[in-house]
């Protein structure tokens, strides 16, 4: 599995930090950052809800 992001969609309202802090970072101004593109099997739950829940789609999974 690995996240795909498209900056241009990105709202960086946090949603995906605040389900996995260890593979999302928002930062001061608003950028987001995708820490862990390949994230380890025992994250992937917290992932997969986390770009589930992004609002504008900006976040998807490759498998």
């Amino acid at each position: 599995m690995r996240v795909v992001h498209d900056q241009a969609r990105c709202a960086s309202i946090g949603m995906c930090e605040d389900l996995a802090p260890d593979v999302f970072e928002v930062s001061d101004d608003g950028a987001l950052t995708v820490l862990d593109s390949t994230p380890a099997s025992e994250r992937q739950a917290a992932v997969r809800a986390a770009c589930e829940a992004c609002p504008t789609g900006a976040l998807r999974l490759e498998e």
